[in-house]
């Protein structure tokens, strides 16, 4: 069970870090473009990273937490994984207080007023932007912690002690 429970959670997390990956990707190209291509590509090209990668961003928080209970006795591995699961949070909150905001205000502003939406995003463009860059830097390094406690939980089961 400790190893399928392993996998789910490399693969969700995996998952998740590809859009914040994409996003960091796209940003130089992005804040070149006007008002009205940006807003174009904003409003129609992300749906599924809300509904779908949105379920892998949570499924790898809760699968991260639960592993960490699994492995709770051998210290190395817990250490790491609950470090990486703190991480994933943490990268929750800061899309909650960086990027969120920007995405109910713009969605707020479709409703209302569609015609501001370009003149917003141009407002909203770096918060939304860099947000997506800080939320990489903070998964990037809470999928190295996974991976590194799968590393040392796999160095103890082959010498049968403790890694650090």
């Amino acid at each position: 069970m400790l190893r399928s429970w392993r996998l789910l959670t490399l693969v969700l997390a995996a998952l998740a870090l590809t859009m914040t990956s994409a996003h960091v990707l796209e940003l130089p190209q992005k804040m070149q473009y006007d008002a009205q291509l940006y807003a174009a590509v904003n409003t129609t090209l992300y749906r599924y990273f809300a509904t779908i990668g949105g379920g892998y961003s949570l499924g790898a928080i809760v699968a991260a937490s639960v592993l960490a209970f699994l492995v709770r006795t051998h210290r190395s591995a817990f250490r790491w994984t609950l470090t990486a699961a703190v991480l994933f949070m943490l990268w929750f909150v800061s899309w909650l207080m960086l990027v969120a905001p920007v995405n109910t205000q713009v969605a707020a502003a479709l409703q209302s007023a569609p015609e501001t939406v370009p003149a917003l995003w141009m407002q909203l463009r770096a918060r939304w932007e860099y947000g997506h860059a800080v939320g990489f830097v903070i998964q990037l390094l809470g999928f190295c912690a996974l991976v590194i406690s799968v590393l040392v939980d796999t160095q103890r089961s082959v010498t049968g002690e403790e890694v650090a």
